[in-house]
């Protein structure tokens, strides 16, 4: 016979069973609601991000295939070989008429300036070949630059073999024996054909590029730079040589547009 005790637990065992299984009921359609709802964001989001997205890519694409356009590839490749041969050229130069203990890395002529002239007109060639690509296809202009570049290397390098141990990179503030006045091949139409050389090549490079806007601003620039050189330079070759730079000065010109 059952008492009264035994079947009173029994029922509260069952209904705490129940309840139970009901709250695990309950927190499982709940689980499953707030997976619905994060699926439905996801999709959402995934829905305003996509467009976006594959519109970047598109554009990233199109700027790549720009910069490697048959033009780009040709321009900036030019571009690249007139840097390293003029540099490693001057070096090797250096040392072969100084001396290898006598030369250091600065004959490479490679400054913070420089470096920042030259990032900042290889970003003015990548913005305007890609919203203005047609601007780099004036072959006549480029080919004009492409010329600039290797008279300038010319006109440089027949100064720096032509003078010999009298070319130095850096100006000489002291007479030194060695130190002569010269006067003949390249030297007898333009006093310091090195800048002129350099003034050529320097913005012949944009030109090439078909870089209006460094065309211009490396053309002041150097333009702005040597003006101030040469004048300083020539006080000391006036001390140096005195009347016979005088009369020097007076039948050759000075290499830099504008500049006597």
């Amino acid at each position: 016979m059952r008492t009264p005790i035994n079947e009173n637990w029994k029922d509260k065992f069952c209904i705490k069973q129940a309840r139970e299984i009901y709250s695990e009921e309950l927190a499982l359609k709940q689980a499953a609601k707030l997976n619905v709802l994060e699926m439905s964001l996801i999709k959402h989001l995934y829905g305003d991000i996509e467009p976006k997205f594959m519109s970047l890519i598109f554009c990233w694409s199109a700027t790549i295939s720009e910069i490697f356009s048959y033009t780009a590839c040709r321009q900036l490749s030019q571009m690249f070989f007139a840097i390293f041969f003029f540099h490693i050229s001057e070096y090797i130069l250096a040392i072969a008429i100084h001396g290898k203990t006598n030369v250091t890395l600065s004959s490479l002529l490679i400054s913070k300036n420089y470096l920042l002239a030259m990032i900042c007109s290889l970003v003015e060639y990548i913005v305007e070949i890609y919203f203005f690509p047609g601007l780099k296809e004036h072959w006549w202009i480029s080919n004009m630059g492409l010329l600039m570049v290797i008279i300038g290397e010319i006109i440089r390098k027949l100064a720096i073999v032509t003078a010999g141990r009298s070319f130095t990179h850096l100006i000489k503030i002291h007479h030194e024996e060695h130190h002569k006045l010269v006067t003949h091949g390249v030297y007898a139409y333009i006093r310091h054909p090195s800048y002129c050389g350099f003034f050529i090549w320097s913005v012949g490079t944009q030109i090439m590029l078909c870089n209006p806007l460094s065309t211009l601003a490396f053309a002041l620039v150097v333009w702005h730079f040597f003006q101030q050189r040469i004048r300083y330079e020539e006080v000391f070759l006036r001390q140096f040589f005195g009347l016979e730079y005088e009369e020097y000065a007076r039948r050759t010109f000075s290499g830099i547009p504008f500049l006597k």
